[in-house]
């Protein structure tokens, strides 16, 4: 599973929930896909970014696995710009693959 960089003692507190939240999800596909997306983003995004990461860890991890792996098509009453930039950066080769086994 990806962890948390060594900067999160140094993220409010908001930011170091979202990252927990975002690594523990439920299922493995998910936690890498969407806790790999935000351990290299969450430092660097606005209030606003942040109110809608909060609303896509809400949805279910079936359904975020299948959007974010490109299965099923994001449909429009969920479509989000942070969605919509999680599913681009996850649909990459290697998206989700903890650095350690891309070493390997």
């Amino acid at each position: 599973m990806t962890e948390p960089d060594d900067n999160a003692t140094e993220l409010s507190p908001r930011r170091r929930r979202l990252m927990y939240r975002a690594h523990h999800r439920g299922t493995k596909e998910t936690d890498l896909m969407v806790g790999g997306f935000v351990a290299k983003h969450i430092a660097s995004f606005s209030e606003a970014e942040l109110d809608e990461l909060e609303a896509v860890l809400e949805l279910l991890d079936v359904d975020l696995a299948d959007w974010l792996s490109g299965r099923r098509p994001i449909p429009a009453e969920v479509a989000t710009p942070m969605l919509a930039r999680m599913a681009e950066e996850c649909s990459r080769p290697g998206a989700g693959v903890p650095e350690a086994a891309r070493r390997a």
